[in-house]
């Protein structure tokens, strides 16, 4: 049988991978459980793609606010974050760019055509069940087209109801308040409306002055003192309400799933602290909402999967500010995106998909001379996977086909790209307790609406950034029922990346005129470690040791007359890392988290002038969970950045020094 398979799944690694050789072709048209303390790591059962995971009770012990904090403790990412409970968060992995991340909520992929950034500040983990962080894509064939294209992705899902026999409800109720001002209430309720079908409405606000002391010392690089003086951030503030609905069923072998999502937030972007300028004019209101739906459905050998979304986001950016020009704008996407997946199951070892995506998006801004632009996009992919037990092997390749239109004008620019992928894991011993694994990938990312059509800036003439991915590591995973030790899980994988016709802003020769080329070529080697142990020292204790090691060597090789060839790019570490240790005792939890981003260079020459300085932060939290009748409590304290360390993320934007957090969460 296993080489009736391997003949098979090698004839129709042709067709899956006969993009392998193609460029991009313009045409102008004119866990383990372990005593409700949730282990999570890279599953080779299951996954033969790097991938790893933050779920349940794991995850809501980190200090974690958002979707954006609790992705810190990942290897080989890189958050983006601006400061403050309101600051743009944004995630880059394995140095490929933000816009080489695609970011999923609940199977469908979120979307911004007009700058490609997601920000994940905007995804509070309240009613976040698992979050995980795959690399090349994830562990199955059975996924939209859309999937198979990025260089790397995030998926976030949602809790979804689970009701023992006589359960018709569950309700949940939390207040989180702390420095800054935060008050923070959210709440959840879950029916059970039939045996098939159940819904879940949440709702969350969110308001904080965004107001904290910070250090600005700046040091000349001949040593003196230029700053050092103590301020407080202004024009951080937020507030936000987000509400979402959903409703699943249940079918006969299939299920489907409906969401309805609306997020609305008025906020102050800070801006960056330079030439002793404290407080800046520019305000952001936000109106994302979308309306999605999902539904999977097995026939024999045959399992489809039909997606279906439309969403609408309104940014208002006022910029009010006397010493800088006067802006009121207002931008309006929408985006309909349809996609049926379909796999076949051809024997007991080998299955093949074909997935078709349409996706269109379209942009206006009340803005003088702005070109309004609409984008049609078909994705075909198809895909293949073969598993002999100890050897699985998994074949994709997407084709992508991006038809770009300004409104008002009868030419229009179409755009061809072809993307493969091939994905190996293997059990070298009978014992199972060490995997390898490798892949092999193209990914592309479009330029955005802004990229293209900014006035003053955009290039229609752009081409697509194109990544290639290769990577090598093992898995190595022991466990024992009894003891001090009861289980350990470490992963290391080495990767190189190389990213061509990387998208940057040149000067066109004027003040204040830029335009946007494909100059860059970025060569990435890494390692990324991560390793997971769980100890049983005395009955009813639990203790949890996870630790992240990421090395990274990003270097600039577009042309070796820069002065910054072969350079470090901006604000990538060579050393980062992470480490949390977590004791569970009869209710009690404790939770200490250490996070550690080594020194970067905040501009493309790596000189003294240009150097940034590592930071580390500490973060330490304390809850006991506890029953007053049918209700269970739980009450948390946190300390984020215990040693009150002065940090910038980002430079000139500084980072909070140590505050409070409290929460109490009520749930029936």
């Amino acid at each position: 049988m296993w080489k009736i398979c391997l003949t098979l799944f090698a004839a129709m690694l042709p067709f899956t991978l006969l993009a392998a050789d193609s460029e991009y072709h313009p045409v102008d048209s004119t866990a383990i459980n372990l005593e409700e303390v949730v282990v999570s790591a890279s599953r080779p059962a299951s996954d033969i793609i790097p991938v790893q995971t933050l779920s349940g009770e794991q995850l809501r012990k980190l200090n974690s606010n958002t979707v954006a904090d609790a992705l810190r403790y990942f290897s080989g990412v890189q958050i983006k974050d601006y400061g403050g409970v309101g600051g743009i968060k944004t995630v880059n992995v394995r140095s490929m760019g933000t816009n080489h991340t695609g970011v999923v909520y609940d199977g469908i992929a979120l979307g911004n055509a007009q700058n490609g950034q997601i920000d994940l500040g905007q995804f509070s983990l309240d009613n976040i069940e698992a979050i995980s962080l795959h690399n090349g894509q994830r562990s199955r064939i059975l996924q939209p087209a859309r999937d198979f294209g990025s260089a790397a992705s995030v998926y976030m899902r949602t809790r979804t109801p689970d009701f023992e026999d006589g359960e018709t409800y569950h309700a949940r109720a939390a207040v989180r308040f702390g420095s800054f001002d935060l008050l923070n209430p959210s709440a959840l309720i879950e029916l059970k409306i039939t045996d098939r079908l159940n819904a879940s409405l949440s709702a969350e606000w969110l308001t904080s002055s965004g107001k904290y002391k910070f250090r600005y010392r700046r040091v000349n690089p001949g040593g003196e003192v230029a700053y050092d003086t103590t301020a407080v951030r202004q024009n951080g503030d937020i507030e936000a309400t987000r509400i979402e609905l959903n409703l699943n069923g249940q079918l006969r072998s299939g299920e489907w799933h409906l969401k309805g999502y609306t997020y609305h937030s008025e906020r102050g972007v800070p801006g960056a602290i330079v030439n002793n300028v404290w407080r800046r004019g520019e305000r952001i209101w936000d109106a994302n909402s979308f309306v999605q739906g999902r539904h999977r459905q097995s026939f024999g050998i045959w399992t489809t999967l039909n997606q279906i979304k439309y969403a609408y986001y309104r940014t208002h950016y006022v910029n009010n500010d006397d010493r800088q020009l006067q802006v009121d704008n207002l931008y309006r996407q929408r985006e309909f995106y349809f996609s049926t997946a379909n796999e076949f199951s051809i024997i007991d070892c080998l299955s093949a998909s074909v997935s078709y995506d349409l996706q269109w998006n379209t942009l206006n801004a009340d803005v003088s001379g702005f070109d309004r632009p609409d984008r049609l996009t078909d994705m075909l992919s198809a895909a293949a996977s073969l598993d002999l037990d100890r050897f699985k092997a998994q074949a994709s390749a997407l084709g992508t086909f991006i038809h770009d239109k300004l409104r008002g004008q009868q030419s229009a620019t179409d755009r061809s790209v072809f993307t493969p992928g091939l994905y190996l894991s293997a059990y070298p011993l009978r014992a199972r307790w060490l995997s390898l694994r490798a892949f092999a990938k193209r990914s592309f990312r479009m330029p955005t609406f802004n990229d293209l059509y900014y006035a003053d800036v955009g290039n229609s003439k752009l081409n697509p950034e194109h990544v290639t991915q290769y990577n090598f590591g093992l898995v190595m995973e022991r466990s024992a029922r009894r003891g001090l030790w009861r289980a350990a899980t470490l992963s290391v994988d080495a990767y190189y990346n190389r990213v061509k016709d990387k998208i940057v802003a040149y000067p066109k020769g004027q003040q204040f005129r830029w335009t946007m080329l494909n100059l860059g070529r970025v060569d990435i080697r890494g390692v990324d470690v991560s390793a997971l142990s769980t100890f049983a020292p005395i009955r009813d204790l639990s203790v949890t040791l996870r630790a992240q090691y990421t090395f990274q060597r990003a270097i600039d090789v577009t042309d070796p007359r820069d002065s910054y060839y072969r350079d470090q790019i901006p604000y990538i570490p060579r050393h980062s890392g992470s480490a949390v240790l977590n004791l569970d005792w009869r209710g009690w939890n404790l939770n200490y988290s250490f996070i550690y981003v080594g020194e970067r260079y905040n501009q493309q020459e790596n000189i003294i002038y240009n150097y940034t300085q590592p930071w580390y932060t500490s973060d330490l939290s304390l809850g006991y969970d506890f029953k007053l009748r049918r209700v269970k409590v739980r009450a948390l304290a946190e300390v984020n950045n215990l040693l009150s360390q002065d940090y910038d993320v980002i430079l000139n934007y500084p980072m909070p020094k140590r505050n409070y957090r409290f929460s109490l969460t009520f749930e029936i």
